[in-house]
């Protein structure tokens, strides 16, 4: 990981220790990177509650309960497909925030999803997903990933900045 996502992880987990609160994660195309960044930090396991690594979208319905009407109407790669991961996750956990990730790393991208484009939802028990679309660009792959990382860490820590 790299010093910056590494100096976000170790903040958002700073100011979840300092609510007592827990998050959870469900990422499809950063593959578990959200929750490798946070749990590569010693202590965490006071602050990670889990973390859904849902790439099939079998994985999302079975294991998140996304609707398969969901996806169908509005694809995979959306925002109402992102909030109803995060929104999956904290149902299925024991967490007070979730954030997700769903989008194209590339390749295999379209002309309606091009590669970069991916969608983050952030859930707090309570209250209804924010979800919002980033284009990250052609950027390659692993470009993607990291800077998906970063953006999710972003959102785990404006939630929590938002409510102080």
């Amino acid at each position: 990981m790299s010093p910056e996502i590494t100096s976000l992880a170790r903040q958002v987990l700073n100011d979840f220790r300092k609510k007592g609160l827990r998050v959870a994660t469900a990422e499809s195309c950063t593959g578990g990177l959200v929750a490798s960044a946070l749990t590569e930090i010693p202590g965490s396991s006071d602050v990670v509650e889990c973390g859904f690594v849902t790439y099939s979208n079998r994985a999302k319905v079975r294991t998140l309960s996304v609707s398969d009407s969901l996806i169908d109407e509005f694809g995979a790669v959306s925002e109402q497909v992102a909030a109803a991961m995060a929104i999956g996750a904290l149902v299925h956990s024991f967490a007070d925030v979730a954030v997700a990730t769903t989008g194209v790393a590339g390749p295999g991208a379209s002309e309606s999803k091009p590669e970069g484009l991916v969608c983050f939802a952030i859930a707090r028990n309570g209250e209804p997903a924010i979800a919002q679309t980033v284009r990250f660009g052609a950027i390659g792959r692993q470009s993607v990933r990291e800077a998906s990382v970063l953006f999710a860490l972003e959102l785990l820590h404006g939630c929590i900045a938002s409510k102080s």
